[in-house]
C-alpha cells in the first residue's frame, strides 16, 4: 500500500514538473539582435550571445536572446530603424550610426578623445558613460552597454606615417557626417559606404583605403586587398548594444533591472573576447604578409582635429562630457 502511495506520489510530482515546465516554454519570449560582422564567434555576436545565457538562467527559461548576424536582417542603418519602431528587439551598432540622433553619442566618437584603451573603458564605466546611454531614450532606443571596438587605423597600399601622408587618399568612412569630417580634416577624401561594399571598393580601386580596427580589417579580408596596417589610432569609439524603448518599456521593473545587468555582465565577457580576437587577428595578418607600421605622428593628425571638434561640441552639455573624459584619471 505504502508502495502505492509512494508511486502515485512520483507520478503526480512528475505531472507537476511537466506542466510547470510547459509553463515556462509557453510564455518563453526570444528577442532578436542583429548584428553586421560575419564570424559567429567575433566577440560582439560572442557577447550578445553570452548575456541570452545570463538572462536565460536568471529568468528561469523566460527571455533569451537569437542573434542574427552576418548582415541577416539588414545593414546597421535598416535594423537600427527596425529596433526604433518595435520591429526588432536589440542591436549591436557602432556608435557612429547614432550621431545623427543621439547628439551624446558624439563624445566617444571624437578623434582623439581617449589616451589608451584603458583609458576609455574606465570612462565610459561610470557615470559619463551611463548619460550617453540614456541620450537615445527620446529617439525610442534604450541603451544597454558598451562593447569594446579597438583602436580604429588606417590601411592602405602605402605606409600612412603622418598627416602629409593622408592627403589625397580616397578613405572609405562610415555612412556618418562626423567621420566625413574627420577625414576631411585629414586632407583626405572620405568616401561614405556600408561595410559590406568595402572588400570589392580595395580590390577595385574605387578606393584607395579604409579604416577600422585590427579584427575588422582581418575579419572582413581587407588585408588580401591592402597590405599596410599604419597605428594611427584616430578613433577608439565603441560599439553600443541598444534595445527598443517600445519592448523594453514593455518589461516589468524587475525585468528591465535584469536586461540591464545581463548587459554589463556580457561587457566583461566581451572585453575579454576581444582581447584575445585582437591579438589572433593580429596574428593572421601578420603570417599573411601585411605590414603593421607603428612609428605614426600622432602628433600632426591630433592638431589638425580642432575644426571637428568645434564643428561638433558645439553645447555646454557636449563640451562638458568631453572635458569630463579628458579629466578622467
Amino acid at each position: 500500500m505504502q508502495s502505492i502511495r509512494r508511486s502515485s506520489f512520483r507520478s503526480v510530482a512528475v505531472a507537476a514538473s511537466l506542466l510547470a515546465g510547459l509553463c515556462v516554454s509557453a510564455h518563453a519570449v526570444e528577442f532578436r539582435s542583429a548584428d553586421v560582422h560575419n564570424s559567429d564567434e567575433y566577440p560582439t555576436v560572442a557577447a550578445v550571445k553570452h548575456m541570452s545565457q545570463v538572462l536565460a538562467k536568471q529568468s528561469g527559461g523566460k527571455y533569451s536572446i537569437k542573434v542574427f548576424n552576418k548582415s541577416a536582417l539588414g545593414s546597421e542603418k535598416e535594423t537600427l530603424d527596425q529596433v526604433k519602431i518595435g520591429a526588432l528587439e536589440l542591436n549591436r551598432v557602432n556608435i557612429s550610426s547614432l550621431n545623427s540622433i543621439c547628439p551624446k553619442s558624439l563624445v566617444p566618437t571624437m578623434p582623439f578623445l581617449f589616451d589608451s584603451i584603458a583609458h576609455m573603458r574606465k570612462s565610459l564605466d561610470g557615470p559619463i558613460g551611463e548619460e550617453i546611454l540614456k541620450g537615445c531614450e527620446s529617439q525610442g532606443l534604450v541603451g544597454l552597454a558598451f562593447y569594446d571596438s579597438g583602436a580604429r587605423s588606417i590601411y592602405a597600399k602605402k605606409p600612412v606615417r603622418s598627416i602629409a601622408d593622408a592627403k589625397g587618399l580616397k578613405i572609405r568612412v562610415q555612412q556618418s557626417e562626423l567621420w566625413v569630417s574627420l577625414v576631411g580634416a585629414m586632407g583626405a577624401n572620405a568616401t561614405p559606404m556600408p561595410t559590406g561594399e568595402v572588400l570589392t571598393a580595395l580590390k577595385t580601386g574605387l578606393i584607395d583605403a579604409a579604416e577600422n580596427n585590427i579584427p575588422s580589417y582581418e575579419g572582413f579580408q581587407h588585408y588580401e586587398a591592402v597590405k599596410v596596417y599604419s597605428r594611427t589610432e584616430h578613433s577608439m569609439a565603441p560599439e553600443m548594444l541598444v534595445m527598443s524603448k517600445a519592448i523594453f518599456d514593455k518589461l516589468s521593473p524587475a525585468d528591465q533591472a535584469m536586461f540591464r545587468a545581463a548587459a554589463k555582465e556580457s561587457v566583461t565577457f566581451q572585453r575579454q573576447k576581444w582581447d584575445e580576437q585582437e591579438a589572433k587577428a593580429l596574428d593572421i595578418v601578420t603570417k599573411a604578409g601585411a605590414q603593421i607600421v607603428t612609428d605614426v605622428d600622432k602628433a600632426s593628425f591630433k592638431t589638425a582635429m580642432a575644426p571637428v571638434y568645434a564643428k561638433f561640441i558645439t553645447t555646454p552639455d557636449l563640451q562638458r562630457l568631453v572635458k569630463a573624459v579628458q579629466d578622467t584619471k
